[in-house]
């Protein structure tokens, strides 16, 4: 069916670029008239294609199609197929791009565009015969808890179901040792009508729900063996000669059945909480209240409420509410949160404190910088949800396999009904076949396979200071056989400090001096050693003008007449300089040199050596990623001496020096062409390209934003260790993916001819389905068991 599609599109500066939309968008399947404004910013698409294919064509023409990322639970699954019923239903919602739902979190992730209504998502999801459920940001957790159907939340229904299962169930134990125990029909009936259609009737509910949708679910497969157990039941008592002594009834098989889903649900559910035990400890540190003044009032109030550029003050043992200032005051505070150690940081006037620190001992003013969904909890919060509401791109081959499941499962369970009652002419038989059938290849393990290890594996990762991006970065991750590191600020401590000043004209205060005023408006780390260096002799600036800094080469400006340039032996060398390099006396020094220009006369007029010092566990990182097989390598725009230093010090691999920022991405992309799964390790601007380019990016959070968003992991603490450690768990993690699906899939292989032959009754059939749910979520929770001192 043909429609009309609006789509905004950024990015578009002249004429050429409505050219070059029109043509990605004339070849997406189904469309048949475009038409792009440049003014408007829009394209207005004629045809039936979906908007998925249409904004993933203009994404790789270039340009940008704005998107809302919506987040909320969805009630009522219980398995694969549900999933891949509830994206369907997204899916088909005019305006959304992409939907992805996760059985293992009851969470919905939808790509939309601007119009698409939270209404409309409803309505999708609840014709699909889900329930829809908005997530309070300030308590997700515990806002999905309350769709939770009751054999989750409580032990009591499991409980009923089970007391009134056991009378079934005992006789069988007794007829292991010769004795008849067997209840008379009447009381089997009595005692299994109220687990059939009051314990059980959730199952009929969701199994119709299902059947309107035109799809299967565990529901409907549970609800069809039961009800074939149950009324083969009563058709044995009804039609049973009374004086031939008592019918073999199976209502202890229906019943057990469901006693058995219901006691493994509840189990599972109680295992899938612990898989976010991680996030919801993040939660838990964000305060709800906060003491601000207003109206030159100390008030209390809830943290959602505070503004930026507010005054909080925070009293000893509680945690600090927002992102600040200390504006006055000095403490002791715990930053586990970031910094993984629980060795109390001091505070004082004029340092940056981090919402849901602890205060441990002094009295705090602090003035708010970032709150809300700004803060650093909160987009730490938001990375693991994120990270954990994702999928794998092995999912997508357990999403095919689960939409086919159900309606093979059902042929499968009426072929062994029809061969073995036709054939055999035992009809009781093969319907409890059937029914062992159906019970056992319930997909739940194969829905809860990839979740759960993801969950678990993002959750023990952000513990350790690793915050994990998406489920992608997870399966990139275990292919890495290169780590390319960053040197300064990465492997070093990015605070150099200035150890020598050789003079080659003028004076050392002249030239310091000269230094001092070039520097003092520059952010590189080198600059800010100099200014240093200057206040502490008291040292004057001058006035520079036309002050510019020249990317991957150093500062430039004027004095009057005069220009200055200081920066790297490359830049030097370019201008034409011979540069006395045997006056470097300090082995490593990263080195600049200073120099003036008047007229068409270069003058050289300094060396300044540097010494960075290396962090203390750069060697222990290098050590421990080549134990792992893995080649370490550096790529800086340090001089030649310094990164040899550096190489030789860690016993590096491979190194290259005095690498501009645009070249970066080119030598990460020369060791891909060398065959290399490479990840980039950097933590500034001008690691950004390099950490796109390569295959895994990570990056330090101590550095730029810029490198943290083209990055797939982030370390929460600056040390370049957890490399090691990030890498480890991703493999890990992907491990258990792979352990899970494999024990999912085999178990159906095993389990269902095995039912269909008649080797396995409905009651064991019940027990090794539910099993197998409990098996996937606990093998993924041993994630949560691992430690750093694992090799």
């Amino acid at each position: 069916m043909n429609t009309t599609i609006q789509l905004t599109i950024n990015g578009m500066s002249c004429a050429s670029c409505v050219g070059r939309v029109e043509k990605a968008l004339h070849k997406v399947s189904g469309v048949t008239e475009v038409t792009v404004n440049l003014a408007t910013e829009t394209a207005i698409i004629q045809g039936s294609a979906s908007y998925h294919d249409l904004v993933t064509a203009v994404t790789e023409a270039g340009y940008q199609v704005p998107l809302t990322l919506k987040q909320f639970g969805i009630g009522k699954m219980t398995c694969a197929s549900c999933v891949t019923r509830v994206e369907q239903a997204l899916g088909k919602v005019a305006g959304v791009v992409s939907a992805s739902v996760n059985l293992a979190t009851e969470q919905a992730q939808v790509n939309i565009l601007s119009f698409v209504t939270d209404e409309q998502l409803e309505q999708a999801v609840t014709q699909a015969g889900y329930l829809f459920i908005p997530l309070n940001t300030d308590s997700k957790l515990n806002q999905t808890n309350k769709s939770e159907p009751f054999y989750s939340k409580a032990w009591w229904p499991v409980l009923g179901a089970g007391l009134l299962t056991l009378p079934l169930v005992f006789p069988m134990l007794g007829m292991l040792f010769g004795q008849e125990w067997m209840l008379p029909s009447f009381w089997q009936w009595l005692l299994a009508t109220p687990v059939q259609f009051y314990f059980g009737a959730r199952f009929y509910r969701a199994g119709w729900g299902a059947l309107k949708a035109r799809m299967g679910n565990m529901d409907l497969l549970v609800s069809i063996g039961t009800s074939a157990a149950y009324g083969l039941s009563l058709y044995l008592w009804w039609t049973f000669n009374s004086d031939q002594g008592m019918p073999h009834l199976y209502f202890e098989s229906s019943s057990a059945v469901i006693t058995l889903v219901l006691l493994g649900k509840y189990l599972e559910h109680k295992a899938k909480r612990r898989t976010t035990d991680a996030l919801r400890s993040l939660e838990n540190l964000k305060p709800v209240e906060a003491t601000v003044l207003r109206l030159s009032k100390w008030q209390k109030v809830s943290v959602s409420s505070v503004l930026s550029g507010e005054t909080v003050k925070v009293i000893p043992g509680e945690r600090v509410p927002v992102d600040g200032e200390i504006l006055q005051g000095k403490s002791h505070l715990d930053e586990a949160l970031i910094s993984g150690e629980s060795v109390p940081v001091s505070k004082k006037e004029g340092d940056i404190v981090t919402g849901g620190s602890l205060n441990l001992d002094g009295i705090l003013e602090i003035r708010t910088t970032n709150v809300g969904t700004e803060s650093t909890l909160s987009k730490i919060i938001q990375l693991v949800e994120q990270a954990q509401g994702a999928k794998a791109p092995v999912q997508a081959i357990v999403d095919k396999v689960s939409s086919i499941f159900i309606p093979v499962v059902l042929l499968v369970a009426i072929t062994t009904l029809l061969v073995t009652g036709i054939i055999f002419d035992d009809w009781t038989s093969a319907i409890l076949n059937a029914v062992a059938v159906l019970v056992i290849a319930c997909p739940c393990a194969l829905g809860l396979a990839t979740p759960a290890a993801i969950m678990a594996g993002t959750g023990t990762a952000a513990r350790f200071g690793v915050l994990v991006k998406d489920a992608i970065a997870l399966e990139q991750a275990k292919n890495i056989d290169l780590v390319v590191f960053d040197k300064t600020g990465t492997l070093t401590q990015g605070k150099p400090v200035l150890n020598e000043v050789t003079v080659i004209n003028g004076t050392e205060a002249e030239v310091l001096q000269l230094a001092y005023s070039l520097q003092i408006n520059s952010e590189h780390p080198l600059g800010k050693a100099v200014v240093d260096k200057a206040l502490n002799q008291e040292i004057q600036p001058v006035t520079i003008e036309e002050f510019q800094v020249v990317a991957g080469y150093g500062a430039k400006g004027n004095i009057g007449n005069n220009s200055l340039m200081m920066g790297s032996s490359h830049w030097m060398q370019e201008l034409g300089i011979n540069l006395p390099t045997e006056q470097i006396k300090i082995p490593g020094a990263s080195v600049s040199w200073l120099a003036s220009q008047q007229a068409d006369e270069i003058k050289l007029l300094a060396l300044f050596c540097f010494n960075d010092e290396l962090k203390s566990d750069a060697l222990l990182a290098v050590k421990t990623l080549q134990q792992e097989g893995i080649r370490v390598a550096i790529l800086t725009g340090d001089s030649q001496a310094s990164a040899t230093w550096v190489a030789t010090k860690l016993q590096l691999d491979d190194f290259k020096a005095e690498v501009l920022p645009a070249d970066k991405a080119k030598y990460i992309r020369q060791y891909q062409e060398q065959g290399y799964q490479v990840a980039m390790v950097g933590d500034g601007i001008n690691d950004a390209p390099a950490l796109a380019q390569a295959d895994l990016g990570i990056a330090m959070a101590s550095g730029t934003d810029v490198a943290v968003s083209a990055s797939a992991i982030t370390l929460m603490r600056s040390k370049p260790s957890l490399v090691a450690t990030a890498l480890t768990i991703s493999r890990l993690t992907y491990r258990k993916i792979k352990q899970n699906l494999f024990w999912a899939f085999i178990f159906n292989a095993i389990g269902i001819p095995l039912a269909a032959f008649g080797y396995l009754d409905p009651i064991i059939a019940g027990a090794a389905m539910a099993f197998s749910s409990l098996f996937v979520v606990s093998n993924a929770l041993l994630l949560q068991r691992w430690s750093m001192k694992e090799k």
